[in-house]
């Protein structure tokens, strides 16, 4: 089978022990419709991806990144690179609208990448934690982003962000808790969704969507709403 169509089964069977475990979340995925997580496979583009959209918003990052890839690899186009991104100096890399502090982590991350202390080809033969460890390594990315790593470019079916508030106020919607859950209550509820927690974590923000009339985007993104 192909690695798609692995993908696909994974997600339908996903979806549906979930729909069975668990009442509340078969009614969320009713109202989220059809489960759209598609992995990225391209590890570093996705990692300077999410140093670039930490604490802004997707249309300034979008804006962002566009200008770095056109900066990077001209109209050729294609993937940004560590090879494409070593050649710039911080001037360059300003130009494109990065700040000081993200710069400094773009670079910790091309070297770390070039020099080969992170394997990135070697990462999908890892463990979650293991994974997790390797990348908040990396200045500038700490667990959050190395799970959302795990989820939106690994495709890891078992990960609970337990700290992303996008998620947590998605189960507070769903589940119509009067307060925001802690990360210890979310890990203990958690349990009823193993090994699928990826895909009831999706359908959370899913959730948090509509209660924010937000529309789902056409691409996936590491970050989660």
């Amino acid at each position: 089978m192909t690695t798609l169509t692995i993908w696909t089964t994974t997600v339908a069977t996903a979806t549906a022990y979930l729909r069975d475990i668990d009442p509340i979340m078969a009614r969320s995925i009713e109202r989220v419709g059809e489960c759209t997580l598609t992995p990225n496979p391209n590890l570093y583009e996705t990692l300077v991806d999410a140093i670039i959209s930490q604490q802004i918003s997707v249309k300034a990052a979008d804006a962002i990144m566009g200008r770095l890839r056109k900066t990077a690899l001209g109209d050729a186009g294609g993937l940004v690179t560590p090879e494409s991104l070593l050649p710039l100096d911080a001037d360059v890399l300003r130009a494109s609208g990065l700040s000081p502090q993200k710069i400094r982590y773009i670079r910790d991350l091309t070297e770390r990448v070039s020099s080969g202390q992170l394997d990135l080809a070697q990462l999908s033969e890892l463990d979650d934690e293991t994974v997790i460890t390797e990348l908040v390594k990396v200045k500038g990315i700490g667990r959050w982003t190395a799970e959302m790593m795990l989820i939106f470019s690994f495709g890891r079916p078992d990960v609970l962000p337990v700290d992303d508030l996008g998620f947590l106020e998605g189960v507070r919607d769903a589940y119509s808790l009067e307060t925001r859950p802690t990360p210890r209550e979310m890990r203990e509820r958690g349990e009823l969704w193993r090994p699928y927690r990826t895909f009831a974590t999706w359908y959370m923000w899913g959730v948090r969507r509509i209660a924010m009339n937000i529309a789902q985007r056409e691409r996936t993104r590491i970050v989660s709403l």
